[in-house]
């Protein structure tokens, strides 16, 4: 085991850069995590199993080595030539139109089992990756995803199966062994044509640019594959098929929407070629590589702030001197793993700092202090320039603001939104109104906004606007009706998959696809099933957060009020008190938790002669410091939280009076920059709402927002002097948007032909001459109809003289 543990590492790391660990104190971690849109590939392909679901391996290579011996007699899989194997797979193509679904599931497992790599012809996981990645590209060439697709509706509307499941008291993985073979196998083509390589041949190229297009731009069907399974996520919440295997749905819901899509890099640049079609200025910086240079920080506490503290409780008073920033960051404020449990509302105890400053005289605490810097480790740090991370930036609103308030004072009057004009306002006011217009940023969504409102106003004079067919305006128009039911349905999942959600007997059971059919008997195998269930959970919670978060940036792009329907569907479902909660915990543990039997996972285990388990083993699990899916998950869930929150000051609001303030300063104990920074953001959207007293004693956490976030010019957030701070017009704010949400969505997507400004036929003849579509029992009772309606009905000739 030990000499196969660097090839496993190899394999893992494939198509990955490792990721250091820390090197820093194990006090106080800080986390060298490398966000992106997934985690490594081999990690990715592990999740995809159960580890219950672990004995099926060498169930899918019996039923292929059965079925190949018969066809290929003497040979192994690699030995056959391109053509070879292509008629093979053809074969094995017809075996999933036969009627026995017996015969058809074990066809099915035997490609799986070439989608899993032929493992049992491999001598260490390089191997398994590599014919792996070679097969899917082979199936997926041959029409194998078509005929799963079709094999997956079938058992979709497989109705025997759903009542079956329901009458069960417990359902086990034995229900959902269909589905989970068709899904794997799914899901296994379109992670590996999805990733790209640099040896990647031409054809293969052009594979995953036909695939894409394929799931993107439907042509047999009128709507996309990630319709499909939306539709799945829907009936497993309304319970009418509750063995639906929803961990592999939602995985590769997330990866279809990931691959048609794009990721966090290609949105990027569809946003930079977006603004130069729309004439506006680059970008002022790279997001992404802002973000990836910036260090996490630390609450600052120096020797000088605890000499002080202490002198000034004995009635001494001492004068501080000025320090540096960069001295202050070597102590931390206090130990991140320090009264999570207790819940304690900080902000009551930040003028009293807990840890080393407690008791202690001067002469003992100048010792500890003399010793920290020794018991620290150097560590490496990215050179970050000198400044602040993020340019400044201003809005149209806020200039018109700044003059009307300007003109108010100097000169007695306003002129509406007229931000040219300066006469009469003394200097300071102009070099003031230059500086802010030198950094006025118009970002993509004014321009749709702008260009919305004139279409409301002149839809004759303007006409038809033009729509670009991409995947994700199809993807809209696809989901736009049932559009609710999708947000209610993964919110309920994401609740039930929460570390702090209760089992409630109303809460949806999500362990259909974990659970064996018979439980656990020993300790050895509770402990087992109950790491894989937590990994279960986490898994889910990975891949919804993932999927919100990229639906809602695309969505953004490509017309700010699809983003908005979105985003207002999924406020209207309680998604800021659910993140609330989620974060509600001890999110250390979360973020450090060891949820994983590394020896289980894929593809290490089917290459390699596992080790006995033991009771030992699993409590100690890897030497990982962290996490990668659940710290991945949480800033994906502050992401969401800061997309729907931001210019919204009725969801402010919401995240003052669910006292988010307390629950997110706990999350920055995590020391990751990324994380940090959105946990910053939403305090900074809501310290103008929390009163004098929260920022005075809070100073720490308001110099922090002052150094990472981004700053708007003339923002009040430190003072609330805002006029954005007035809380009576919040409900109006949140109506007013609705009501331009539905005139965007009846303007593009719904067109009736009885429009006011559809052109009225006046004549008689053509009007009596079209033909209508009437009903196919029409037909059989028009007589009936015509006595009961026509003939029946004594004609009133004088009520026509009313009409004239």
């Amino acid at each position: 085991m030990e000499e196969a543990a660097p090839a496993r590492a190899h394999g893992r790391d494939l198509l990955r850069a490792p990721r250091a660990g820390s090197q820093g104190s194990v006090d106080y971690p800080s986390l060298e995590f490398e966000y992106g849109d997934t985690d490594g590939y081999t990690a990715e392909l592990s999740e995809l199993y159960s580890y219950t679901e672990e004995p099926e391996f060498v169930t899918n290579r019996r039923c292929f080595e059965e079925d190949f011996q018969t066809q290929v007699q003497g040979k192994r899989w690699p030995d056959l030539d391109t053509a070879q194997q292509k008629a093979y797979v053809m074969r094995l193509l017809d075996g999933l139109e036969v009627v026995n679904r017996d015969k058809r599931l074990r066809v099915a497992r035997a490609i799986l089992y070439l989608a899993q790599g032929v493992f049992g012809e491999c001598d260490n996981e390089l191997d398994v990756l590599h014919w792996s990645r070679h097969n899917n590209f082979l199936l997926y060439q041959m029409g194998m995803f078509t005929a799963f697709l079709e094999l997956l509706n079938l058992e979709i509307d497989n109705s025997q199966a759903c009542s079956s499941a329901l009458r069960k008291p417990a359902i086990s993985l034995a229900d959902s062994t269909e589905l989970r073979v068709l899904l794997s196998v799914m899901y296994l083509m379109i992670e590996n044509i999805r990733v790209e390589l640099e040896t990647d041949s031409p054809e293969w190229k052009t594979t995953r640019e036909a695939f894409k297009t394929e799931l993107s731009f439907p042509v047999h069907s009128d709507e996309p594959f990630a319709l499909l399974l939306f539709t799945m996520v829907i009936k497993f919440c309304s319970g009418h098929a509750p063995h639906f295997p929803m961990k592999k749905v939602l995985l590769l819901l997330w990866k279809v929407l990931l691959f048609t899509l794009g990721g966090f890099e290609a949105l990027q640049v569809m946003k930079m070629k977006k603004r130069e079609d729309l004439c506006l200025p680059p970008l002022p910086e790279d997001s992404i590589q802002v973000m990836r240079s910036m260090r996490a920080a630390s609450p600052p506490a120096c020797s000088i702030e605890l000499i002080e503290q202490q002198q000034q409780k004995r009635g001494h008073r001492s004068r501080r001197p000025l320090m540096k920033q960069d001295s202050l960051d070597i102590y931390n404020e206090r130990d991140p793993f320090k009264n999570d449990e207790a819940g304690v509302d900080e902000e009551e105890n930040d003028d009293v700092d807990s840890g080393i400053e407690g008791e202690l005289d001067l002469m003992e605490r100048d010792a500890i202090i003399q010793a920290l810097p020794a018991q620290r480790p150097p560590i490496e740090r990215l050179c970050f320039p000198k400044g602040l991370p993020w340019a400044p930036k201003v809005r149209q609103k806020d200039i018109e603001h700044f003059l009307e308030a300007s003109r108010h004072k100097f000169i007695g009057f306003t002129l509406g939104q007229d931000t040219e004009t300066l006469i009469g306002l003394p200097r300071p006011i102009h070099e003031s109104v230059n500086t802010l217009k030198q950094h006025k940023y118009v970002s993509i969504s004014d321009i749709q906004i702008k260009n919305e409102e004139e279409l409301e106003k002149c839809p004759m004079s303007l006409g038809e606007e033009e729509v670009q067919e991409t995947a994700c305006e199809i993807l809209y128009r696809a989901m736009l009706y049932n559009l609710p039911q999708y947000m209610i349905a993964l919110l309920k999942i994401l609740l039930a998959a929460a570390p702090t959600s209760k089992a409630k007997t109303d809460s949806i059971n999500i362990l259909a696809d974990v659970l064996p059919e018979e439980m656990p008997i020993t300790v050895l195998q509770s402990m087992k099933l109950g790491i894989d269930v937590n990994r279960h959970k986490e898994i889910i919670v990975k891949s919804i957060s993932a999927l919100l978060l990229l639906l809602l940036k695309h969505f953004k792009l490509n017309h700010i009020y699809q983003f908005e329907y979105v985003s207002q569907h999924l406020v209207f479902a309680n998604c800021i008190p659910l993140i609330l909660k989620f974060f509600n915990q001890n999110i250390m543990s979360y973020i450090t938790a060891k949820n994983s039997i590394s020896v289980l996972d894929y593809p290490y285990c089917i290459v390699h002669e596992l080790p006995e388990l033991t009771a030992e083993s699993l409590e100690t699990g890897d030497n990982n410091q962290f996490c990668w899916r659940n710290l991945f998950s949480c800033i994906n869930l502050l992401r969401i939280l800061n997309k729907l929150t931001k210019w919204k000051h009725s969801r402010t609001m919401m995240l003052v009076v669910f006292k988010s303030a307390p629950i997110l300063k706990r999350a920055l104990k995590v020391k990751q920059a990324m994380m940090q920074l959105y946990v910053l953001k939403l305090l900074k959207i809501q310290t103008k709402y929390l009163g004098r007293q929260w920022r005075k004693s809070n100073m720490k956490t308001m110099s922090a927002i002052y150094q990472k976030v981004r700053h708007r010019m003339n923002d009040d957030w430190a003072y609330g002097n805002d006029i954005d701070a007035r809380p009576w017009d919040f409900q109006a704010e949140e109506c007013m948007l609705r009501a331009n949400i539905e005139a965007f969505n009846n303007r593009r997507y719904d067109k009736p032909q009885d429009s006011e400004f559809a052109p009225v036929d006046n004549c008689l003849q053509s009007v009596l001459g079209q033909r209508l579509e009437l009903p196919e029992d029409f037909h059989y009772s028009y007589e009936l109809w015509l006595e009961r309606e026509v003939f029946s009905q004594p004609i009133r000739w004088e009520e026509l003289l009313h009409y004239q």
